[in-house]
């Protein structure tokens, strides 16, 4: 076994742990089909098998010389296995069940596939790029609670969204944003749930990272101690500084302080010594402007430029407030000072505060957008069922533009539209959701990674 100088598998292989002979690197249902692709193993033909799940044999659905296949004529709400073999080597039994698609499917996760489960048995994280090269790359993490949580699979368009395949993943990656900087890609993460504070880069495209670099210690977060807190949001560029959000904490010690970290324009990211991390600050309820009642602060920040300020707004819990939902607080930078901690500012009326959200400003429109998680009824302020557009002028008074996906007529507990990255070129906006449907666990443990587009003007 030789010693790992990089970030990046194609795939990552535990030891002991059963991947297959064959990776079956990406899976996509439909209504009435499962498209499924694998890593070429140089064999001149694979032969396909499938059952229904748990019923009786596996029979063969077909033979192929390329690395993917569609197994069709399929029953709607049904859930299959499926498995490729050739010459004398065979992949991981897979699962997936059939169901109408929103957007396109960039990759999907069946709740009893344990492919993954080294990691976790769902995908989170949701990360949207535009390589320089013209292309598209999204990410997306697999976790679930009282998993390791480490591991990051990287997908890549040719054709502006429309199809999607497998590029690398990275181990151990997790609540990892990928962002363009000087014409480089790089990846910023944690190592697992309140892990380390990691950042590598690419310079094939995302197929090969180099060794990440360490800019933050953390505890891993398991047994309830502290650590780093983050989430895949925009970085930003403002003041000859490149800016990005974290909290230092954890719910095991009941608290998230918010932070920020930046890096001089133009210098090596990959040198720790360049970076810079304001002091945590927690949450103060006796602030101007917040809700009443017990809170545990703020999580998943997001910075925005707003005139000639910078402010960290950030999501709010308002579970056990009064009232219970509809506020985000907004922190001030201090941008001179680096390192000095942030200062609460404000409260913005935003009906979308229990779950991560991003926000960007278009200098077309004039106009801040963002895609959330729309609450819209106080006895059900968990729900995350609609997926709607939100605008402002100012970024302190929103309103819903539209609905983008709506499934207020399922059960709240079973459908999760979610967690946004998003990015805005020309009249549209490009989006890649983390999305549960299709007989998921719950709302909040996603089955499937989204892509989608919608006009903005």
């Amino acid at each position: 076994m030789k010693a790992h100088k990089s970030w990046s598998y194609a795939p990552y292989r535990p030891p002991f742990f059963y991947a297959g002979d064959i990776y079956i690197c990406r899976i996509a249902p439909a209504e009435n089909s499962i498209i499924f692709d694998w890593l070429d193993i140089g064999a001149a033909q694979y032969d396909v098998y499938y059952r229904v799940k748990d019923e009786g044999a596996f029979v063969m659905a077909g033979q192929t010389s390329a690395c993917t296949y569609t197994i069709g004529n399929l029953v709607p709400y049904c859930d299959y296995e499926f498995y490729v073999c050739a010459d004398s080597k065979t992949s991981r039994v897979r699962m997936a069940r059939c169901h109408e698609s929103l957007g396109t499917v960039v990759n999907y996760l069946h709740p009893d596939d344990d492919a993954y489960c080294f990691s976790g048995k769902c995908l989170c994280s949701p990360s949207l790029v535009r390589h320089p090269e013209g292309y598209l790359l999204a990410s997306m993490d697999v976790f679930a609670g009282n998993y390791p949580q480490n591991l990051t699979l990287i997908y890549r368009s040719d054709d502006d969204g429309a199809t999607w395949h497998y590029v690398s993943e990275l181990f151990p990656c997790f609540w990892g944003k990928m962002f363009v900087c000087n014409g480089e890609l790089y990846m910023l993460a944690c190592s697992t749930e309140y892990g380390d504070l990691l950042i590598g880069k690419s310079s094939d495209g995302g197929k090969s990272f180099s060794e990440p670099t360490v800019l933050l210690r953390g505890s891993g977060g398991k047994n309830g101690e502290t650590g780093v807190h983050k989430n895949p949001q925009p970085v930003v560029q403002f003041g000859g500084r490149i800016w990005n959000t974290l909290e230092w904490g954890s719910w095991g010690r009941g608290y998230h302080a918010a932070m920020v970290m930046s890096a001089p324009s133009g210098c090596d990211l990959l040198d720790a010594d360049n970076w810079a991390f304001s002091e945590p600050v927690r949450y103060n309820p006796a602030w101007k402007g917040v809700a009443v009642g017990r809170s545990s602060g703020n999580i998943e920040g997001c910075l925005t430029v707003v005139g000639d300020k910078l402010y960290n707004i950030m999501r709010y819990d308002m579970t056990c407030t009064t009232p219970n939902y509809g506020l985000v607080t907004a922190y001030e930078v201090d941008t001179a000072h680096p390192e000095s901690s942030l200062q609460y500012s404000h409260c913005i009326e935003f009906p979308a505060n229990h779950s991560k959200f991003v926000i960007k400003y278009d200098k077309i429109t004039g106009l801040y957008y963002s895609i959330v998680s729309l609450i819209t009824d106080e006895k059900n302020i968990n729900s995350r069922n609609i997926l709607a557009l939100m605008v402002s002028e100012d970024c302190c008074h929103w309103r819903v533009q539209k609905r983008i996906y709506d499934k207020s007529d399922c059960n709240p507990k079973k459908i999760g539209l979610q967690y946004v990255d998003f990015i805005i070129e020309g009249d549209e906006i490009l989006f890649l959701c983390r999305a549960a449907f299709n007989n998921a666990k719950n709302f909040h443990d996603s089955d499937y990674s989204i892509f989608d587009r919608i006009k903005i003007r």
